[in-house]
């Protein structure tokens, strides 16, 4: 993982951001250049009675990025009446 490599020292990473489709498909992919955490909140003290939701918080400073486009977004699955 990038951040035990590097962001967490503040060294500047090339990082690629990828999304998953509900159905766990590849759907897009980003190339980001020299990124590096400028902001992290870690998660909050959690109390097994209370109604919370817990979000972790982090981000990256980056010198620039691209789309991917060799990554191609899947197509949507047709469904077929049998015959």
């Amino acid at each position: 993982m990038a951040w035990d490599r590097g962001l967490a020292q503040g060294l500047p990473q090339d990082v690629i951001l990828e999304m998953y489709n509900e159905a766990g498909q590849l759907a897009i992919s980003y190339k980001v250049y020299r990124c590096w955490v400028s902001e992290y909140q870690s998660l909050p003290d959690l109390d097994a009675n209370a109604n919370a939701v817990a979000i972790q918080h982090i981000k990256l400073e980056n010198e620039g990025w691209e789309r991917d486009y060799e990554v191609k977004e899947p197509t949507e699955p047709t469904f077929q009446e049998p015959q």
